[in-house]
This record gives structure tokens, C-alpha cells and sequence, in this order.
């Protein structure tokens, strides 16, 4: 697809990307078939070809609408269109690139500005957690919208002590993970532990940075990943009578996906861009780390004893589109003995949390909520599983039927091991 760059975003970093991106597009249109707006809404412009006509438009001059904002605001960014395209349209980027330029230029109403400042200074705070732990202790009396964001509280249990092992891998805590569920780091920190790797949380390390970024404050997300990249640095360089960390750990998907980028959202930085290709480098989402977890494990004498019945997994966009990671889950936790089951339907589609997304965009998210749902449920599963905070606090809000991570399912399965 050939574009002409109005003269405003010619030499710019953001011009001369859309421009190579969408040089690959053919228009062909696969990628309406996976996109979930499109499939919900029918129209053009809710999918993948539509929103790459309408940043087009707007490369090349054209005044960007309200319309044009809210199409490009329902987009969930899931990046299926990517796992579909024959071309490689690196579509994720662009619709970044595209979001930015039109909140330049289209003004939002002041309720939505309000509620998008809210979210990326308040799920990036420090108060966070004390407010998440605030609505827990009154979760029966919230109103049904707010309670479903805050998951019922449950205790984390011991970390294991760091210094124990020679092999060393640094984990991300993250920003909301920690107050909305933080078993889920513990459950890794023991996993690892029993395999004879120790877990280590660099202080100074936060949000990975995306909430800001696609929120489009750019300044404020590539900030954090800075910040990130100061705060694991000296871990990755050989310390006296030390080995340097072995990876980069992320029991977030959504997480990973970003870190796995700050090499490309960092490469203009003199000052950043080498580290953060390092950085990019040595992320390891936790899936890709069973095919050494496991024999570990075994070779420690772990016994394991999985949970009894179907286990439901859902593996987020963020894994098997934006990380291009497919079937490590269920094949490893097979392998151990876990009955491990994927939807026979739409298992490539989103569940419709996606961030802030089911925030911003519920009539939308809930939808694909109860779809996706729908296809989970019909496994008669004891449990959900998934691999990302946002898609299990999501898909909780509309099932009875438990949602965890499935690094708390093998955690579980070791302790009753013994």
C-alpha cells in the first residue's frame, strides 16, 4: 500500500514507521475473519483494514474526526490480525502510532479524559494496593461494575529466601499484580525455587510501561521502561563470585509482550537502545521456561500431584499473539499429568479485557467475556486457567467456576505432593 506522508510527519521516527508498515499491507482483508470488533460489530471500520485506512488518512493530511478516535479506541490491540496477516503488518505498532496523532488533534470529552487519567497515574501508583486492599474489605457492598475489577482477596504465602541457588532469574512484580492477586508471583518464586532457581524483584523496577503507553502518553510509559531497564541492569552484568541473572522472568503476558518490545520503542535512544535490545533479549515469558522447569523438577525429587477433572486453559492474546507463543502450556502440564484443554472455538479470539479495555470499552468487553466463557464452560472444567492478571480477573467477574494462573495450579500440585 503506498502512502504520501503529509509534509507535517515526513523525517519524523512516527511518519517513516507507518509509512514502512504500511507498505506491507495488501488490503487483502484476512484479518477481518480474527478480529473480535469486527466480529461483533460488522463493520469495516471496527476491523483491522478499516482502522489502517482511517491512520492513513490521517498521515496524509486528513483531519481526524471523533469518529475516527472511537474506531481506533475499540480496537483491543490483541494482535490477531498480526498471527493472520501473510504480509507481516506489524499492526500493533501502527495502531499506536495512529492513536497518538489523533488524540493530538481530536480533543476527548472531559469524562473520558478523566477516567483515562485516572487509570494510567492510579494502576501505577503506590496507593494502588492500598486501595485495592480498601475495596476488598468492603466487596460485597460495591456495585456490580466496580466489584467485578476486585477480585476477592487471597493470601500469598511464603517467598522463598533468595541466595539458596546459583541460578539466578529476575522477576517483574508489576504494578496491579501484586495487590490484585499477589499469590501469583509467590507461586512462581516457589516453582522456581524447586527447581533450583532463585527469584529476584530489582527494587526500583515497576510497570512494564504499557498502561500509559496505550493509553497514549508515550512520555509517561517509555519513562517507566527506562526506569526498568536502570533497575535490572546491574543484575545482568557478572557481580564478584556471581553469575549474571539468566532471564528475565514475566508471569504476565501482557508484561512480557511489552518488555519483549522496549528493544524497537527504545532503538532511538542513544542512551537506552542497547540495554533495552538486551532487556528484550533476555525475557522469557514463564511458559517458555517448562521445558527446563520440568526435568528440573523431577530431578529435585518433586512430586506432583495435579488437581482431579478438566482444567480449561485460555491463553491470552498477549502470549499466543503478541509474544507468538502457542502450546507450551498445555503441553508441558500435560506432560505432569495435568488434563490440560484448550476451547475446540475461537481459543485465538480475546476474552475482552485487554488492559483498561474492559473499562473504557464494556459494551465491547463483556460481550467477549460471556463468548469466550461460553467455550471455557463447555469443557465442564474444575478450574480456569490463563497466563495473565487482566484476562483472569476478567473472566472471574463472569463465571462461578474458579480462575487462576496456571503457575498457581502447579504450585498447588507440588505442595500436595509433598
Amino acid at each position: 500500500m503506498q502512502t504520501h506522508l503529509a509534509e507535517e510527519f515526513k523525517g519524523t521516527p512516527e511518519g517513516q514507521e507507518a509509512e514502512a508498515i504500511l507498505r506491507k499491507c495488501v488490503h487483502c482483508g484476512f484479518c477481518t475473519a480474527t478480529c473480535p470488533t469486527y466480529q461483533l460489530l460488522g463493520d469495516e471500520l471496527d476491523g483491522p483494514r478499516g482502522r489502517i485506512y482511517l491512520i492513513k488518512q490521517v498521515l496524509e493530511g486528513a483531519a481526524p474526526t471523533r469518529s475516527t478516535q472511537q474506531h481506533l479506541d475499540r480496537c483491543l490491540t490483541c494482535r490477531n490480525c498480526e498471527t493472520t496477516c501473510p504480509s507481516g503488518v506489524q499492526y500493533g505498532h501502527l495502531v499506536d502510532i495512529g492513536r497518538k496523532l489523533v488524540d493530538e488533534r481530536v480533543p476527548r470529552p472531559a469524562p473520558q479524559r478523566a477516567v483515562r487519567w485516572l487509570l494510567k497515574e492510579g494502576l501505577t501508583s503506590p496507593l494502588f494496593a492500598p486501595a485495592m486492599k480498601l475495596g476488598q474489605s468492603v466487596r460485597g457492598l460495591l456495585p456490580a461494575t466496580l466489584r467485578a475489577k476486585v477480585p476477592e482477596p487471597r493470601e500469598a504465602g511464603t517467598w522463598p529466601a533468595a541466595g539458596q541457588h546459583a541460578r539466578r532469574m529476575l522477576m517483574l512484580a508489576g504494578c496491579v499484580q501484586p495487590a490484585m492477586s499477589p499469590n501469583i508471583n509467590a507461586a512462581t518464586a516457589r516453582v522456581l525455587h524447586a527447581a533450583g532457581i532463585d527469584a529476584i524483584v530489582a527494587p526500583g523496577a515497576g510497570c512494564c510501561g504499557a498502561v500509559k503507553f496505550h493509553l497514549n502518553d508515550h512520555d509517561g510509559g517509555l519513562a517507566q521502561m527506562r526506569a526498568n531497564v536502570d533497575a535490572w541492569w546491574p543484575y545482568l552484568q557478572a557481580a564478584p563470585g556471581q553469575e549474571p541473572v539468566e532471564a528475565i522472568v514475566m508471569n504476565a503476558s501482557g508484561c512480557g509482550a511489552t518488555v519483549r518490545d522496549y528493544g524497537h520503542l527504545l532503538r532511538h535512544d542513544p542512551q537506552y537502545a542497547d540495554k533495552a535490545r538486551a532487556i528484550s533479549d533476555l525475557t522469557r515469558d514463564l511458559s517458555e521456561l517448562l521445558p527446563d522447569l520440568v526435568p528440573a523438577l523431577q530431578a529435585h525429587g518433586a512430586t506432583i500431584t495435579p488437581p482431579a477433572g478438566p482444567i480449561a486453559y485460555h491463553p491470552p492474546c498477549t502470549l499466543q499473539h503478541g509474544q507468538k507463543l502457542r502450546g507450551g502450556v498445555e503441553k508441558h502440564l500435560g506432560a505432569l499429568g495435568f488434563d490440560i484443554r484448550v476451547a475446540a472455538s475461537e481459543s485465538h479470539l480475546c476474552c475482552g479485557s485487554a488492559g483498561t479495555y474492559s473499562v473504557l470499552q464494556p459494551e465491547l468487553a463483556y460481550p467477549l467475556r460471556d463468548r469466550k466463557l461460553g467455550h471455557l464452560q463447555a469443557l465442564a472444567p474444575v478450574v480456569i486457567a490463563s497466563a495473565n492478571i487482566g484476562c483472569i480477573t476478567h473472566l472471574q467477574s463472569g463465571t462461578g467456576v474458579p480462575v487462576r494462573h496456571w503457575v498457581e495450579l502447579l504450585d498447588e500440585a507440588l505442595a500436595a505432593g509433598g
